[in-house]
């Protein structure tokens, strides 16, 4: 297991020339000490830049987590005018493959029917569908082409190489499939700005965020019941040997003043049941949250 390294970092757009208070920092040390996981967090303060990272630098598979990147390259399509939201796709029967966890293939099991783009990016994020998933990276041109763009936008330490269909058929392939937790609060930060969107697309994956329905008790689990969060989970399940490849959830957290920070937790490697892996990503975000908020 990788020893735990914690730092504080400070981006170009800090400021207020204030780091992170240490008292967040050790109430993370708290949280994950004892645990059988290796565990990545970023936490960047959006209204100023600070950023504090837990093995910010390591290699932690995303699984679902690239939904998000592949969103975002999906956008960037739409608003150059090379493919629309309200385009049909055309799902075949070919495209509904068995025992991926897909919504979309219950609903329409025997495929070959047309849907909307947008209906399609809604159930890939939102309800993180492994089928829809790699009916837009043949879309846009293949998983190079979302690697291709992320690393144009600025964000270098990812890797989106392969489609849900291969990595779920091969547990060492989501190791390959990567992000640092730097480079995913990094991006967050990106996409907050308005800085890679057009504010149409922007708005339009906020919302797909904000209804995501997997992972109700990773980032939101100890959170106030109203409180606003724009995420995108991931998760391996357990190989033969109990050890979880990844549970992880990425996000943006809004405080009652409105006022927002970007959030990664990446949990890797554990030995622990999902309820404690769950917990772990619970417990920093309300810690992060009571940072914020002065509670």
């Amino acid at each position: 297991m990788k020893k735990l390294t914690l730092f504080i970092s400070l981006t170009f757009l800090v400021f207020s020339g204030h780091s992170q208070n240490s008292v967040l920092k050790e109430k993370i040390i708290q949280i994950v000490k004892s645990k059988r996981a290796t565990v990545g967090v970023g936490i960047m303060n959006l209204e100023n830049g600070d950023t504090l990272t837990l093995n910010g630098s390591n290699h932690f598979p995303m699984q679902s987590v690239y939904k998000f990147h592949l969103g975002l390259a999906v956008l960037n399509q739409v608003d150059k005018g090379q493919l629309s939201l309200n385009q049909d796709v055309f799902l075949s029967k070919a495209d509904m493959i068995p025992d991926l966890y897909s919504p979309l293939r219950e609903k329409y099991p025997e495929g070959n029917l047309n849907l909307p783009l947008k209906e399609i990016l809604k159930y890939t994020v939102s309800q993180s569908d492994n089928v829809g998933c790699d009916v837009l990276f043949k879309l846009i041109g293949g998983t190079e082409k979302a690697n291709d763009y992320i690393h144009e936008i600025g964000i270098k330490e990812v890797a989106i190489l392969d489609p849900e269909v291969r990595i779920q058929n091969d547990w060492s392939l989501q190791y390959k499939n990567y992000t640092t937790p730097f480079a995913a609060v990094q991006l967050l930060q990106k996409f907050y700005k308005q800085k890679i969107l057009s504010k149409s697309s922007q708005d339009f994956m906020c919302k797909v965020m904000f209804e995501t329905t997997t992972g109700p008790n990773k980032i939101k689990g100890l959170l106030p019941s109203k409180a606003k969060v724009a995420h995108k989970t991931g998760f391996s399940g357990k190989n033969k040997e109990g050890l979880t490849g990844a549970t992880n959830d990425i996000g943006i957290i809004t405080l009652p003043n409105s006022k927002q920070f970007a959030l990664a937790v990446f949990v890797s490697n554990s030995m622990e049941d999902e309820t404690t892996n769950d917990k772990i990503i619970a417990e920093i975000a309300l810690a992060a949250w009571d940072y914020y908020w002065g509670k």
